[in-house]
């Protein structure tokens, strides 16, 4: 762990221009910097760097944060891995403080994995180009493949000697312990009895986001039916099939760049799809897509193209699984290569430019490609075209966005001469049947009864009676965070500016300042946040309040949280620069901090009403369920909370008065 002093030492060092300026063009434009994000593709920059705030910003994807951010989402690392990036820059020796005994263990096994699984890729490398066996065989057999040696350099692959445990061996004798090459997977030990996993076979490191080794998988050259062909570590503390995807080390810059990822089922895929000059691209490595897999590429794009070879029963073997990207909100297209055609020989049969225009050419639209896919034995079967209407429409109901569906819905339409307004019925029974599962689960989760029965909504303006009746429903249910988020943007700005005057106990006058006040008025009526990280922050603010010293934008920019960090960073952009044009013709205009002592409690009071609000939904929800169980006692109570919370809205503007303004 590192310890603050260093962390602090390598913020001051690290200048945000300076950092962002290694990978982005920045111009300046008044006291900040723009230019175009390197997060997502655009024409018109919106990204901006602000040297004065230490904090870059992007108005068109959202992105933000400070130097170390800005190089955990650039380079993909992790908070203290991008601490140490820019410890390196700025030659700063990074000093890290004792862990406990069971954190440096876990520690200390993890990296004792990745180095020996480092280890064993230099092995196989140097084993593959300078032995003869790897030379005879294993590179014999990549160059059949067509597979050039930058790529093999690239992709660092190798070769494990062949025989009982010839890698495990040289291991040892380099000092790695047998414990890690268990763990690993790269050997295999029962009692007495220990083998090499992957003897005789040409060897495809997996490298995780940051580019370490973390397993392989091997390709055996022998012909024997009873010898898989691919071979894979096991699920390991340092390997999680189902978060990894083969070459997206290689591939994230260019996913990114190009706002595209191409999914492929192979290593060889990958390889020659990268030779062909296409190199955001990566494989499942034949395993199941998971939804882990699908956001580590919406990292970096949300638009997939999944390539497929000529084999109908596979591709529809995989439908299902595809149904998860859907789900995911991506937008997804399907390449289906000509029959005896898979990605890799047909990325070796021509150009990258030849490959590029025939992707471009004939990637179709998921649902277009299953709805033509399933209908082609179908089409003379009502019974089997119902059943795979459903089937499709079934997929369509995931996708998240409403008009993308309803996009969807107008091709399935045309192609399967079946009535829109029928598909949007399927569609509509497919979703509330969904939802209602969903409520059912979270009313048995928070121990609701069902409602048996339809109950009106409920808003009472005269105190409440039995024979009260229903009048105004109340608006639809809302979250308070634009008032949240404008409360901590006021503190980050203005938490030390004193705003009010007021008199102690002995009538000496003492002075207020915003925070105080805020967190005060928060305390005193009990108002917390349905938003965890919104606490987090407003906690922070409260144990700093005694601190003379607490500066709270460095403080919260540079949080190891990257979540404050960005929430920070969000509050405190400004996406418009004052126009000096505007102040030179005279105009007035009035500065924020200097009305100060009106808008803190006004802001402060509206986040009340819109707590007050919530409360009153939250009540109504209450008479519904009281209502459809016939429980009048419940009922009244509840009715009663309605109404004299009313007499509380009315009174939340009287009660931010009898202070003197400075």
């Amino acid at each position: 762990m590192i310890d603050q002093a260093t962390i602090d030492r390598i913020i001051d060092a690290a200048e945000i221009s300076e950092v962002v300026g290694e990978f982005v063009t920045l111009k300046r434009r008044g006291v900040n910097m723009i230019g175009n994000c390197p997060f997502h593709n655009e024409k018109t920059p919106s990204f901006t760097v602000s040297p004065t705030k230490g904090i870059f910003k992007c108005f068109g994807c959202g992105k933000g944060g400070n130097s170390v951010n800005f190089i955990m989402e650039h380079e993909t690392l992790s908070y203290p891995e991008a601490l140490k990036w820019l410890a390196r820059k700025y030659h700063i020796e990074v000093k890290e403080e004792e862990e406990s005994p069971e954190q440096k263990q876990q520690k200390d096994d993890r990296e004792s994995m990745m180095i020996v699984s480092a280890w064993a890729q230099k092995y196989f490398s140097r084993y593959l180009l300078q032995e003869n066996e790897g030379r005879a065989v294993g590179l014999s057999y990549i160059r059949e493949r067509g597979i050039r040696d930058d790529i093999v350099k690239k992709f660092e692959l190798g070769f494990c000697p062949d025989g009982k445990n010839v890698f495990t061996q040289e291991a040892q004798k380099q000092g790695y312990k047998m414990k890690y090459l268990e763990r690993t997977g790269l050997t295999i030990k029962r009692d007495d009895w220990v083998r090499d996993r992957f003897a005789g076979r040409v060897m495809f490191p997996i490298h995780n986001i940051a580019g370490r080794v973390i397993a392989f998988g091997g390709r055996t050259l022998k012909a024997d039916k009873n010898i898989a062909k691919y071979l894979n570590s096991p699920e390991s503390d340092i390997y999680h099939k189902s978060r990894v995807l083969y070459g997206i080390y290689q591939a994230k810059r260019e996913i990114s760049r190009a706002d595209k990822c191409y999914l492929v089922e192979g290593y060889t895929d990958v390889l020659s799809m990268h030779q062909a000059g296409i190199e955001n691209v990566v494989a499942s490595s034949g395993t199941a897509l998971t939804h882990d897999q699908i956001r580590l590429i919406k990292r970096f794009t949300p638009n997939i193209t999944i390539i497929y070879d000529g084999d109908a029963a596979g591709i529809k073997a995989s439908l299902r699984g595809i149904d998860l990207v859907l789900e995911e909100g991506v937008n997804v297209k399907v390449l289906l290569l000509p029959d005896g055609e898979d990605p890799d020989s047909f990325a070796r049969s021509m150009s990258s430019s030849q490959l590029t225009a025939y992707i471009e050419e004939n990637e179709t639209d998921f649902i277009r490609f299953k709805t033509k896919l399933l209908m082609k034995g179908a089409a003379n079967d009502p019974i089997e075209k119902s059943r795979l209407v459903n089937d499709i429409v079934r997929s369509i109901a995931i996708v998240p966005d409403a008009i993308t569906r309803s996009i969807y819905i107008q091709d399935c339409s045309r192609l399967m001469a079946v009535q829109e307004e029928v598909l949007y019925t399927q569609v509509r029974k497919i979703i509330h049947k969904h939802t209602e599962e969903l409520q059912k689960k979270s009313y048995r989760d928070r121990n609701y009864k069902q409602q048996q029965e339809p109950a009106p909504d409920f808003f009472f303006d005269e105190p409440a009676t039995a024979s009260a009746k229903p009048v105004t429903p109340l608006k639809p249910q809302f979250t308070c965070e634009v008032e949240e988020r404008e409360i901590i943007r006021i503190l980050l700005k203005y938490f030390n500016e004193e705003v009010f005057e007021e008199e102690d106990e002995q009538g000496e006058p003492i002075s207020i300042t915003v925070g105080q006040f805020v967190l005060e008025e928060l305390d005193n009526d009990g108002l917390v946040s349905d938003n965890a990280l919104i606490n987090h922050v407003l906690d922070l603010f409260a144990e700093n309040l005694e601190n003379p010293d607490f500066k709270p934008q460095s403080f919260f920019i540079r949080n190891s949280n990257p979540e404050v960090s960005q929430l920070a960073t969000d509050l405190l952009a400004d996406k418009y620069i004052e126009s000096k044009r505007w102040k030179k013709g005279g105009a007035f205009v009035e500065e924020e901090h200097e009305i100060l002592d009106l808008l803190v409690p006004k802001i402060v009071q509206e986040y009340k009403l819109s707590k007050v609000r919530q409360m009153l939904r939250s009540l109504e929800k209450d008479i519904q369920a009281s209502y459809a169980a016939n429980d009048d006692d419940k009922l009244m109570n509840c009715l009663n909370q309605v109404h004299n919370i009313k007499k509380i809205e009315k009174a939340l503007s009287e009660q931010l008065g009898n202070r003197t303004i400075l």
